[in-house]
């Protein structure tokens, strides 16, 4: 005999009974009646297909054949290229540019390519298109998933851009939690039995659980994220199955589209001020790139009774600990100075090569005095004051050159924190 359950829209919470307010997610009225079937107990006559698992000297080591994406930027991030059958989540805040992401792609590929345009009608896309150049495209306005996956099916691409997985309606209402996994695990298993190349939009709300792709990422191959950086915009890669993660790639937004940012640190540091106390360069690796950043400090007088310690860019963590060892190791009086702490262009680097960086910015900005505009910086500092060993350190000082650097200081000719405050600042 059938029974009858109560299913959450929102979060798939089920109970015997209809609550007016769901015990798991806090959804007001979200329930709504389903009705079981009995479950068919097997016989032992039945016969059932049992999997045989794989000797793994049988396994096939052949590497994924990959395609470019025509962007050297996504190449990068991805590790080398798309693979067919990967399914990519490419997450971000509205109005960042994803949609324009996907738009450059699709002008660039030259494979068979659908865009499911679930949050613009087609004359948007249309004149979005022509202003990239953007000449041909196949595009979907499907939005039910059984449908979308019969089409799919029938007549399968080689590429399939979904914009946005949240406004996909499978088995809840549009962009809840049961609706965004359901189709997520629905997309990822037509991508690994076609072999079709997948890229989901999924917006990052204040939350990051619900609307956005913190709930679907553990089923996807790779998770990449759109960020802002000043003027430009930042691709960065949260996981990746096929290649490395915290990689990243630059662009910037122009009338014509994203356009690719091929020497980032001459980008970052165009508006470097040269001479002026509390500007160190910074020698910092992000993901397999290495990156000259400018490392920018202020101290002033506090009128609080506690002084402030504000961090844009980097580890505040790691910053307070470097401040630590200034005024205990070196007797850098800050017990009375507000210290602002900021890497500049807007972008986001915690690494802990960055220390030296931030310990000579911070003593510059204090005793008022500039450190040589030839000068880059890279090394991790510990408790004890000591430089110590940083990873990638030759890629680090081979993008040093190539910025036209003249000088560093690293952990292969210094050692100490107060030797090189002493060699540049004493």
């Amino acid at each position: 005999m059938a029974k009858t359950s109560y299913t959450c829209v929102e979060c798939g919470y089920r109970t015997p009974k209809p609550l007016g307010r769901c015990p798991a997610c806090g959804a007001w009225e979200s329930f709504q009646e389903v009705t079981l079937s009995p479950a068919r107990v097997p016989s032992r006559q039945a016969h059932l297909e049992v999997p045989s698992p794989i000797p793994l000297s049988q396994v096939n080591e052949a590497e994924e054949k990959r395609f470019s994406s025509g962007l050297s930027e996504v190449d990068r991030v991805l590790g080398g290229g798309f693979v067919p059958g990967e399914v990519v989540l490419l997450g971000g805040e509205p109005g960042v540019g994803k949609s324009t992401l996907l738009l450059e792609l699709a002008k660039h590929l030259t494979k068979k390519v659908y865009y499911l345009a679930g949050e613009e009608s087609p004359a948007q896309i249309k004149l979005r298109a022509r202003r990239l150049g953007v000449q041909d495209l196949l595009l979907l306005k499907e939005t039910r998933l059984e449908p979308l996956l019969s089409l799919l099916e029938r007549d399968p691409p080689e590429v399939l851009f979904v914009d946005s997985i949240q406004t996909i309606e499978a088995g809840g209402s549009p962009g809840s939690l049961v609706a965004v996994r359901e189709a997520t695990h629905a997309f990822v298993r037509l991508a690994k039995e076609g072999g079709i190349t997948t890229l989901l939009v999924g917006h990052v709300t204040k939350e990051g659980v619900v609307a956005g792709p913190k709930s679907i990422e553990h089923a996807v191959d790779a998770t990449l994220y759109l960020e802002t950086a000043g003027v430009y915009r930042v691709l960065r890669s949260a996981k990746n199955r096929f290649g490395p993660v915290g990689e990243l790639g630059v662009f910037r937004m122009e009338e014509e589209g994203l356009v690719e940012v091929e020497n980032p640190s001459e980008a970052f540091l165009l508006e470097r001020p040269l001479g002026v106390p509390g500007s160190a360069i910074a020698l910092a690796l992000a993901g397999e790139r290495a990156l000259a950043l400018e490392v920018q400090a202020l101290a002033a007088k506090t009128p609080f009774p506690a002084p402030r310690r504000v961090v844009q860019g980097l580890d505040a963590r790691r910053v307070d600990m470097v401040l630590a060892v200034l005024e205990r190791r070196l007797g850098l009086p800050l017990g009375n100075l507000d210290v602002y702490v900021n890497l500049a262009g807007g972008l986001r680097v915690l690494d802990p090569g960055l220390d030296l960086a931030v310990a000579l910015a911070v003593y510059s900005a204090v005793v008022g005095r500039p450190l040589p505009p030839d000068l880059a910086l890279v090394g991790e500092v510990g408790l004890l004051g000591e430089v110590r060993s940083v990873v990638g350190l030759e890629r680090r000082l081979r993008e040093g050159e190539r910025a036209g650097f003249a000088r560093f200081l690293h952990p292969g000719n210094t050692r100490a924190l107060g030797e090189a405050v002493e060699r540049y600042l004493g």
